[in-house]
């Protein structure tokens, strides 16, 4: 494989990016609208060519449980659902990020609640970025809003899952998983070792007893309650060093807008295009989409709350990452909301003349 450019759908690109990206293991069940990435994976035959394993797991439970004993001796192992699926997954996400382990999740959300719709959705972003499963954790969450993105954020979600030992979920939608765009495809990397593995694996992956070596237990497990609180606190120093250096956002025309919209995945999108409307008409409108929905750019939201005159979060859903804003915000400025919900998609105008409104009724 070469480094080219194809037309590829959102989830085709996530399964062509997990075979390039090293991964050693995909493990998933198939639902709509985010079959195709197990169904690509299947076409493309990894483990004839790289030695990628690709396994339709008996259920979703099956599935994240597999990730979990890929990711606890050290492989780069993955999978994918839609929010039905996701949660019943949640139980197991809690149980790998309480064991610190890597490994990628992705989530093409669909209408809810229970099973919903097929149509595209925001509506899991509280389970992404509140926890989803018990106890005090997080995942890093990413929102692509293009297939280009969908591919890219394979790759980075690995180095972060990684580096930090940490559950990563892309979280995209159905339209970004459906719909086609030009994407370039780059190289495949170099696929490790089992030498290398075993010998990265001394350190926290599961591992027998050997002649030079100590069995090392992966588990989540604290009978006493001292050592909970102690195991806690790691976790939450280890995600505060997240929130300082992986926090990331895009900005559009922010430098001297008096009205913010944030946005996030297929959302911002449309709304690139209400800003630029806005401007045409003389309003100065800005976007700010949050690439990280966890950590999430709380920073940079509050800075812009000294500058706007009030904001406005655009969603799929019945107003979830609002609250995020308008604790970042801390009533500097008023923060509106809008939304569609079930699978319905806003056009550009529609969130313009809702802005106008609540601009003329300020």
């Amino acid at each position: 494989m070469k480094s080219d450019v194809r037309l590829l759908k959102g989830n085709e690109a996530v399964a062509e990016a997990a075979v390039r990206s090293g991964c050693d293991g995909y493990f998933g069940y198939p639902i709509t609208p985010q079959s195709e990435i197990l169904e690509t994976l299947m076409a493309l035959r990894p483990w004839e060519t790289s030695g990628m394993q690709v396994v339709q797991a008996e259920s979703e439970v099956a599935a994240i449980n597999m990730v979990y004993g890929g990711a606890a001796i050290r492989r780069r192992v993955m999978t994918s659902s839609s929010s039905p699926g996701i949660s019943l997954m949640c139980e197991g996400v809690s149980y790998i990020a309480a064991a610190s382990l890597p490994c990628l999740i992705v989530n093409v959300q669909r209408g809810g609640p229970g099973l919903g719709t097929i149509q595209p959705s925001q509506g899991d972003y509280f389970q992404a970025v509140k926890g989803g499963g018990h106890g005090d954790y997080h995942c890093v969450v990413l929102a692509p809003c293009s297939v280009q993105e969908m591919y890219d954020f394979v790759f980075d979600a690995f180095e972060v899952a990684f580096r930090y030992r940490v559950p990563v979920i892309m979280l995209a939608d159905g339209m970004v998983g459906q719909m086609m765009e030009k994407v370039k495809l780059t190289p495949p990397r170099q696929r490790r070792t089992q030498d290398e593995i075993i010998a990265e694996c001394d350190t926290w992956a599961l591992t027998g007893r050997g002649a030079h070596r100590q069995r090392n237990i992966v588990t989540s497990l604290q009978l006493q309650a001292s050592e909970q609180e102690a195991f806690n606190l790691q976790l939450q120093a280890k995600y505060r060093q997240i929130e300082s250096r992986e926090t990331r956002w895009e900005e559009y025309r922010t430098e001297d807008a008096e009205w913010l919209l944030v946005a996030f995945g297929c959302s911002a999108r449309i709304c690139r295009e209400s800003v630029d409307k806005a401007r045409r008409e003389g309003l100065r409108v800005g976007l700010l989409r949050p690439i990280t929905l966890w950590p999430f750019p709380s920073g940079r939201i509050g800075e812009l709350a000294t500058k706007v005159k009030a904001m406005m979060t655009v969603e799929l859903n019945a107003g979830q990452m609002v609250e995020d804003v308008r604790l970042a915000v801390n009533g500097r400025v008023p923060v509106w909301f809008y939304g569609r919900m079930g699978g319905v998609i806003f056009a550009p105008d529609e969130v313009l003349d809702n802005l106008k409104k609540q601009i003329e009724s300020k």
